[in-house]
């Protein structure tokens, strides 16, 4: 038998204390989650803007390369995309929204709009192109940032859930219970002391 039931005044403010912040660690919970689930459906709603930006900048960019392998031809757009320096200059941080590691990518954005080609090699389709897969780039790694954002917010809210359920459905209702049990089980002692007292006392009265 745990001993913090005995019924005893000293475990009557433990099981109260401990109710109490039970009831306090649900709350906190409860607000995580709502807190949570609010940033959750805020990057839900720019991975939607974002994919359909970049849908929209891939049929552009489809369209000019297209264009550009008509005028120029396909091996000559082939030779020229081999000039296209590798992207090298990513960068990962974190920030913190309740505890949930939050990705910050970061890139260098500075030289990749300028052309690694001589303009008189080709025309103005392959430029549209460049730029339109330039632009679908960094779409791609802020899309990338804010889905593995939402993923790791999923992941939080679910165990958040979890805890705030054990909470009310299992600790609050056990220190309830057992606040109630010693409540009552001191209550029952101290009518039976009482009515012990009376009995002495009438005993002494009849002597």
């Amino acid at each position: 038998m745990d001993p913090n039931s005995f019924p005893t005044k000293g475990n009557l403010i433990l099981a109260k204390n401990s109710l109490a912040l039970s009831n306090q660690g649900y709350e906190l919970m409860d607000k995580k989650r709502n807190i949570l689930i609010r940033e959750l459906m805020q990057l839900i709603e720019q991975a939607k803007d974002i994919q359909s930006q970049i849908d929209i900048t891939f049929t552009e960019a489809y369209r000019a390369l297209q264009q550009a392998n008509m005028e120029i031809g396909i091996s000559n757009v082939e030779e020229l995309s081999f000039t296209v320096p590798v992207e090298n200059s990513i960068r990962i941080k974190t920030r913190s929204i309740m505890g949930t590691e939050i990705p910050l990518v970061e890139f260098d954005e500075e030289g990749n709009d300028m052309p690694t080609y001589a303009f008189y090699r080709t025309k103005e389709s392959l430029d549209k192109a460049k730029l339109a897969f330039e632009k679908v780039k960094k779409l791609t790694i802020h899309l990338s940032m804010v889905e593995n954002s939402a993923y790791r917010l999923a992941t939080n809210i679910k165990k958040t859930q979890k805890r705030a359920n054990a909470l009310k459905n299992i600790t609050v209702p056990h220190y309830e219970q057992l606040t109630k049990d010693i409540s009552n089980a001191l209550e029952e002692k101290e009518r039976e002391e009482f009515t012990r007292l009376k009995v002495i006392k009438r005993m002494q009265q009849g002597k």
